[in-house]
């Protein structure tokens, strides 16, 4: 689990009230189903500017209104394939997000030398 740098700013757990994926309707995309479309956008984007003090409690504010919704996981891989450089998305924060990515190459780089080796092994 990711640990954010501020001690403050704990990502939130997914609710156990979430809807799982394979009970919604396949035919609407994930995004009709979050609960930032009911909220001001400027909750999860930064303005220009922006102090710091003002940005951790915009920003933990946002991950609260992400912490209640049914499609959490869903908007947080989406930011995280895309690569999303701005905003809360899925209760990460830009930053937040470029962590998860780094840890998710140095795992697969491990991947890919550990298959390595093993076939290695294997013809030796």
């Amino acid at each position: 689990m990711l640990q954010p740098p501020h001690s403050s700013l704990q990502v939130a757990a997914v609710p156990a009230q979430r809807v799982p994926a394979r009970d919604r309707d396949q035919d609407a995309p994930w995004h009709t189903e979050a609960v930032c479309r009911r909220d001001e956008a400027g909750l999860f984007f930064a303005p220009s500017k922006e102090p710091t003090a003002a940005r951790l409690a915009r920003e933990e504010a946002a991950k609260r209104v992400c912490a209640r919704c049914p499609v959490m996981v869903e908007c947080r891989e989406h930011a995280l394939l895309q690569p999303e450089p701005y905003g809360v998305w899925g209760g990460l924060t830009a930053a937040e997000r470029r962590v998860v990515l780094a840890r998710r190459r140095r795992r697969d780089v491990e991947l890919q030398k550990a298959r390595a080796a093993g076939r290695i092994a294997k013809a030796g």
